[in-house]
């Protein structure tokens, strides 16, 4: 075996010596958590800066390093993942030193992947669930002109005790594609609409009779150049709406 050959061999040694342990609920999932392809490899990158380097605060320059991104790229990503409870850092400080210092908290990413694979896997469906079924109508028309039928009206479970994709899946009968995933997140991340309007966008859109997203994106559009910003706001304005036509 030559010098290159006995060198890669060696290389090789060291690299099943120090695998990464990566959740495999992760990879299956993240498109469904609307995470980019970045955003998932910059969270397989701080797993691995904490298991092999005992690094749980790794800098933005060295995370470029690793990923070949440039920092803002790096940093609009980390912002989005902290933003939506996915990444929280912690500080602390030595008791006899007294220096402060931070680290990367991963459990809110495993715990929305938790979620949603008991939600895809065992649904709960109760009472008062954000289950759209016919049987929660309240007799009005659609306020989009469909013919077909309001959601209902009396209240349901907060936004925050839903995982937003797995009711999407539920009400599609189907997986949502990388695409629709992708326009979920622009609708929270790039719009800033409330997860309780996407929602009841969701359900104007299955009691209209129109599950699409384009259909969707209009009604959250509309609703944004009428200054809606709740669900008391979207109803209010959609009783205008048939009051007007």
């Amino acid at each position: 075996m030559n010098e290159a050959g006995g060198m890669a061999a060696t290389l090789a040694e060291a690299y099943m010596d120090g695998s990464v342990s990566v959740p495999y609920a992760l990879l299956r999932v993240y498109r469904m958590l609307a995470l980019t392809d970045t955003d998932c490899m910059l969270l397989i990158q701080l797993i691995a800066f904490r298991q092999l380097e005992q690094n749980d605060f790794p800098t933005i320059e060295q995370l470029q390093q690793r990923l070949g991104a440039p920092g803002s790229v790096i940093g609009e990503s980390l912002q989005k993942l902290i933003r939506r409870g996915l990444v929280a850092i912690d500080e602390s400080s030595d008791p006899l030193s007294g220096v402060r210092a931070e680290r990367y908290n991963l459990f809110g990413l495993f715990q929305a992947v938790a979620q949603l694979l008991v939600a895809g896997e065992a649904p709960l469906r109760t009472e008062g669930s954000a289950s759209f079924s016919a049987a929660q109508t309240d007799g009005d028309e659609s306020d989009y002109g469909s013919g077909g039928r309001s959601p209902e009206r009396s209240g349901g479970p907060k936004p925050e005790a839903v995982s937003l994709f797995a009711v999407f899946e539920r009400e599609f009968g189907r997986p949502i594609s990388p695409m629709e995933a992708e326009t979920i997140a622009g609708w929270l991340d790039q719009d800033k609409y409330a997860e309780e309007l996407i929602l009841f966008a969701l359900k104007e859109s299955v009691f209209a009779g129109k599950l699409s997203f384009r259909y969707m994106d209009r009604i959250l559009l509309e609703w944004s150049r009428n200054r809606v910003r709740s669900v008391e706001d979207a109803r209010a304005h959609a009783q205008r709406f048939r009051a007007g036509r």
